[in-house]
Parts: structure tokens; sequence; C-alpha cells
């Protein structure tokens, strides 16, 4: 039950999923330290120290049933979160006792849980953004042929369509993808290294065995499923990873923020809206409107995320030697809110990809208003090929053109320019012909093929590799 005395993470109750949420949750995370207890018991039992079978089957026993009050009891008192664990572990498997933690620090667990979290959390990440990626596609396609006012400077330029502005949001992600791909990659787990990384503890624990102690790490990484270390660590793992895991995070956070963006100023110009509920309240006081909320979060969402790769880089510069304790709390808030942020954001674009909804009368509208002024050297083309004067054809455009300039911005009417060509002699020769030479399809260029070939090309070999994932459907809680 929610306590609404005190202060609750938006984070949790309105945006990111229950899936990451409990992937960064304290079950998850403590479980992890256990399950890392046993697989070093077992790794030093099987290379010969003075380990039971008995004492690790007892361990195992109670590896997923954390007592937590029990736990929370031990901290209160000796102010170490590992070492109440440890005593929390040790009152359920008591033979075990003795042997639970035997040479590791702190950040044996700590940091190995960490980095599997983090790694885990990219999972969910990449799974969601993928399946944007998959609405998109199908947005694109479906749309590829159809024409659209581009913009640069956000004033009305030459021709696209409305696939081909998609695939610049796909493009985005496909980046993004890559990254995450590539970051997961370079993962590795700090390993069994001791307490600053020397692999001191476990030397003498092996009487100066150097080859069972890099054994041992081998083996208590295989038993996690992991096969990567780092080759050298100070206490922890290095902070620098965070810092990476951030920026990642901060990539697709720009990548949604940019698609928000374009939908908020497309639903300006009424020609896409994000879905809009039947009961849906736009505004407490103006009943009218269709705020564009979901765009709106993803954005505010999106802005935080953003922010967070600052943070995580001035605490990788901030170690000292071999670790220094300010990272701690930093961190416990920072690397998770980061991905409960961005799940929410995965959540909410997931939503909006899929429920687009496109005036295409608009669309051709604001077109018809625009194209006159862009069909004009093509129009003075044909002109010259019939025997006109190129030089004497583009003064008289431009002097009609100011005219019909004039016309929209002073008079507020609609773009007139094309009545007054044809009432212009100079312009005889294509007078028949205006409505073929205005077909908005040709002026988007290679569009429609650039969709399908970008597509096929780079969007559909990663799909394809995360096709057991496609199909979830975005959330809005709230």
């Amino acid at each position: 039950m929610i306590d609404n005395n005190i202060y609750q993470n938006p984070l949790i109750t309105r945006y990111a999923s229950r899936e990451m949420a409990e992937n960064f949750g304290d079950k998850k995370r403590f479980t992890l330290w256990r399950k890392l207890w046993i697989a070093l018991a077992e790794s030093e039992m099987e290379l010969g120290l003075n380990i039971s079978k008995s004492q690790i089957d007892e361990m195992k026993k109670y590896a997923d049933d954390v007592n937590f009050e029990v736990a929370e009891k031990y901290e209160r008192e000796v102010r170490h979160d590992v070492m109440a664990h440890v005593h929390a572990f040790g009152d359920q498997a008591k033979s075990a006792m003795p042997i639970i933690h035997l040479g590791a620090t702190s950040c044996f667990v700590d940091c190995n849980s960490e980095l599997i979290i983090l790694n885990d959390a990219l999972e969910i990440i990449k799974n969601k953004l993928v399946n944007v990626m998959d609405k998109l596609r199908t947005f694109a396609l479906k749309y590829k042929h159809l024409p659209t006012l581009g913009f640069t400077h956000l004033q009305p330029a030459q021709l696209t369509t409305v696939g081909k502005r998609a695939t610049l949001w796909l493009q985005d992600l496909t980046m993004d993808y890559n990254n995450l791909v590539n970051l997961q990659s370079s993962l590795k787990l700090r390993g069994v290294k001791g307490t600053t990384g020397t692999q001191a503890s476990f030397m003498e624990l092996f009487e100066g065995d150097e080859e069972k102690v890099k054994k041992l790490e081998k083996l208590v990484v295989g038993k996690l499923g992991y096969d990567k270390v780092y080759g050298v660590t100070g206490q922890t793992y290095p902070r620098k990873f965070d810092y990476n895991v951030l920026c990642v995070l901060s990539q697709i956070a720009q990548s949604a923020y940019k698609f928000s963006n374009d939908i908020r100023i497309l639903q300006n110009m009424k020609e896409i809206e994000e879905p809009f509920e039947k009961s849906q309240i736009g505004s407490s006081a103006m009943a009218y409107k269709r705020n564009p909320m979901r765009s709106e979060r993803i954005g505010s969402l999106a802005r935080f995320v953003i922010s967070l790769p600052m943070n995580s880089a001035i605490t990788a510069g901030t170690q000292w030697f071999e670790r220094t304790l300010d990272d701690s709390a930093n961190r416990r808030i920072v690397n998770a809110q980061a991905f409960l942020a961005l799940d929410g954001i995965l959540n909410i674009y997931l939503n909006v990809s899929e429920n687009l909804v496109v005036y295409e009368k608009v669309i051709a509208k604001h077109i018809a208003a625009e194209l006159p002024f862009m069909a004009t050297e093509n129009i003075m083309m044909e002109c010259v090929k019939a025997g006109g004067n190129r030089q004497e054809l583009h003064e008289r455009i431009r002097v009609l053109s100011m005219q019909a300039g004039k016309t929209v911005k002073e008079e507020g009417k609609d773009n007139n320019l094309i009545d007054l060509i044809k009432a212009d002699k100079t312009f005889a020769a294509v007078h028949g012909r205006l409505d073929e030479i205005l077909n908005a399809e040709k002026f988007i260029g290679r569009a429609p093929s650039q969709v399908s070939e970008f597509i096929e090309n780079e969007v559909d070999p990663i799909l394809k590799k995360n096709a057991a994932v496609l199909g979830q459907k975005g959330d809005v809680k709230v």
C-alpha cells in the first residue's frame, strides 16, 4: 500500500514498467548477492578449500529467501549493508556462516551484481527500442509515397514524404541500437579481485598458487553466465563504464526527444496527431483542446536522462586511487533512475508510434499553399523548352511571386501565384499543363525508394535478429 504521507518516486508510480522497477529492486539485488556468494564458495570448494557440499547446499536452500527484516536490523547495528546481509544469510544457512564471503571484499557482491543488473536493464531497453523501430517501420512504409512539406529552419522547403520523415526518426534509433549492442558486447564483470584489486586475499587462501586464483575467477563468473572480467581493477569496476551506460541512455533519450518535438509541431499544424482517447481531457479550462501530453511527457523525461551523463563523469573522475565511497549513494540514485526514466520514455514512444493519426487532406492543403512557389523553376524550364527567354521568364516569376506573397502575408488570402501565371501571356506555353507540373509527387525525388532501401538494408536486419521480442505495446499509466 502506498503511504501518501511521504514522497513517492513518480518514476515508479507513474512512468516506468514493473519489469524495470523489479530489475533494480532489492529482491533482485540481494538475491544476486547470495548467488555470488554461492558461486564463490562452490568454486573455492572445487579448487580444494575446506568447504563442504552440505554447506553449499544449505546456502542454495536460502538463495531466494532473503530475510530482509533481519538484514535491516543488522545494518542498523553495523552500518554496513554487505556485512548485514552476510549475517542475515548466515542466520539461515548456519553451517555455511563461517565460509560466506570467504576472501572477498564488499565490492565482490556489490560491483558484480550491479554489472549484471545494468546488463539486464540494457536488455529491457534494447527490446523496447526494437519494438519502437518496428512500429516506425510500419508507419514509414505505409506513408512512403505521401508527399508533405519539408522544413528547414522550420520554414517550408522542398517536399519530402511522411514516410521519409519517419525514417529520420528510425535512423536515430538504428544508431542508438548499434551503440547499445556495442556497449553490451564490452560488458565485463569485476570478477574476484579482493580489496584493492590485487587478489592478495585469494593468494593467501590458495597458498600462493596463482593458477588456482585465476581459475577461481573464471569459475565464479562462469557460474553467473559470464566469461569476461576486467584485467585490472581497484576495489570497484571502472566507474567510466557507468558513464558509457549513461551516454547510451542519453542518446536514446535524445532520439525520443527529437521525435516528440516533431510530433508536437505537426500536431500544432494539424497534420499528424498522437493518440487521444475518447474520455481524455486536454485542458481543465479549455475543453476543446487536444494537447500532445504523451509527446510532452517524452520530452520532459528525456530532458532528465540527457542531463545525467555529466553526473557519472564527475563520479568517474573523482575515484581516488583504488576507490572512494562518495560514489555509492550517488550511483544508487543515478543508475537506476536513468533506466527507469528511459523505460518510461520508451513505453510512451511505443504507444505514440503505433497510434499516430495522419490527416492527409490537411497535409495536401499545406502543400497547395506552398507548392506554387516551389514549382516556379519547373514552370520556367518548361517555358524555356518551348522557346522562351530564361531571363525574361525569371523576372516575371519574381514579380508575380512577390505579388502572391503580399496577397498571402498582408491580405491573409490564399496563394494566388498560379492564377497570376495563368493570366500572364509570358507563360502561355504551359497554361494547359500546370496541373501536371504541379503534381506533388513530381517533387519528392527518390523519397519512396529511399524509405524502402533504408528499411531493407538497415532496419530489417536488426528486427530480424530481435524477432522473438517483437509485438510489445506501449503502456501509458496515467
